[in-house]
């Protein structure tokens, strides 16, 4: 025979295997609480980060905290409750819980997407400078080239008009005077344009050369920008550069006397580096990944909340657990359902119906159940076990046999002894 504890239980490796994996179970369950409640004040937090940028922030907390008891309270119920029983409120409950994740992982995804995005945008912030900038450049530059040519053709012009002069070519040369070669007043007058034009543009030429130079720095400090060390020195460096080539061109403008393209402001540090506000621009450009993980926050919270129903909200006592047995040997009709569970009809049956019968206490013992979740409720005449009811059951129905075994037992030794 197996051996037997004090309490007539088996003391066997099967029960130290069953009690093993009771309490393993249990500790999950009870794991699973804090872990909820983790899950739920940081899907929290982010939602309230994201609300606070378009409200009041006490505001902003109060709808968060509503949110989230929502989102828990909504799917312990849902698993709780068959949609077949009561639809009207299962509908409700559906209803509340969407509402809720909508606005939690609409507002949660301000915050993942700030995280998501943050280097992307200092990309997308760094290429926005540098375009600005060559679009500057590019619009001076070929002002430049175009200037650079016709003062080159003017100065050539003048070159032939002095050559022209002075062998008696040029056509406003009269007739006394054609064809005479020398440096008469006509050729000097010819010639002093020519060293006029001459001498500026080897002054144009010095200054485009200062020119250049710094358009080279203003390059160079812009390639230094995405790899320096100190942003903000690197940042200023630019700014630096940047204003040094626009009071270069202000210059060239007075010198050439030519009305430039006026120079586009550019972006602050603080601006180049401030943090990314929330704003309905973000939906704009949708980032799968920032929405998955705010999306999936709120489902491990709804997913463990869910499971949470499966155990009891309290133990019952000796005395409960007494009246419960005794109730449900009331019930007859006992079925094994498709979720492998079974499952009773709390209705009367014709007979009791007939006979009036009495039924408060066990259908208190059915609410008591329900009301703890040792039951869940299919429809409105058909509940099924949970999990956590079999061993109640199980241990009752092992007291009983014992006892019987126990009486047997005694009247056969008194029938023995007569």
């Amino acid at each position: 025979m197996a051996k037997t504890n004090k309490n007539n239980k088996p003391a066997g490796v099967g029960y130290l295997i069953n009690s093993i994996q009771t309490l393993f179970v249990g500790m999950l369950r009870i794991w699973t609480i804090p872990i909820v409640l983790m899950l739920s004040v940081a899907s929290g937090f982010t939602t309230f980060y994201g609300l606070s940028h378009f409200i009041t922030d006490w505001i902003a907390l109060v709808i968060t905290v509503a949110i989230q008891s929502i989102i828990v309270i909504c799917s312990l119920e849902i698993a709780g409750i068959h949609w077949k029983a009561n639809r009207i409120r299962y509908a409700s409950v559906v209803l509340s819980l969407l509402i809720a994740l909508t606005a939690s992982v609409s507002f949660s995804y301000f915050k993942f997407y700030e995280i998501s995005q943050q280097d992307s945008i200092h990309i997308n912030r760094l290429d926005e400078l540098r375009q600005t900038i060559k679009t500057y450049l590019g619009q001076i530059l070929t002002i430049k080239g175009n200037v650079i040519t016709t003062q080159h053709a003017e100065l050539k012009q003048a070159s032939d008009e002095a050559a022209q002069a002075y062998f008696g070519t040029h056509p406003l040369i009269t007739g006394g005077y054609r064809n005479q070669v020398g440096d008469g007043p006509f050729y000097k007058h010819y010639k002093k344009m020519y060293e006029e034009k001459k001498k500026k543009q080897q002054d144009l030429d010095l200054e485009f050369a200062t020119f250049d130079k710094k358009i080279q720095r203003l390059q160079g400090s812009l390639s230094d920008l995405d790899v320096a060390k100190d942003l903000e020195t690197a940042y200023y460096d630019v700014l630096t550069n940047y204003q040094d080539v626009q009071l270069q061109i202000g210059q060239l403008s007075s010198y050439m006397g030519l009305g430039l393209p006026e120079a586009p402001l550019l972006m602050t540090y603080k601006q180049f580096t401030a943090d990314i506000t929330p704003s309905i621009a973000m939906w704009k450009g949708f980032s799968v990944f920032a929405f998955v993980c705010a999306a999936m926050v709120d489902f491990f919270t709804v997913l463990l909340s869910y499971r949470l129903e499966f155990t009891a909200p309290g133990p019952l006592t000796s005395d409960e657990e007494e009246l419960v047995f005794e109730c449900l040997r009331q019930f007859t009709e006992f079925t094994i359902n498709n979720n492998d569970e079974l499952q009773m009809v709390i209705e009367k049956t014709e007979l009791e119906k007939a006979r009036r019968y009495s039924d408060l206490s066990r259908m208190f013992a059915v609410g008591l159940l329900l009301n703890r979740g040792f039951l869940r409720k299919l429809d409105h005449r058909t509940v099924e076990f949970a999990p956590n009811l079999y061993p109640l059951i199980a241990e009752k129905m092992a007291d009983k046999i014992n006892q019987i075994k126990t009486a047997s037992l005694t009247t056969q030794q008194a029938d023995e002894s007569l």
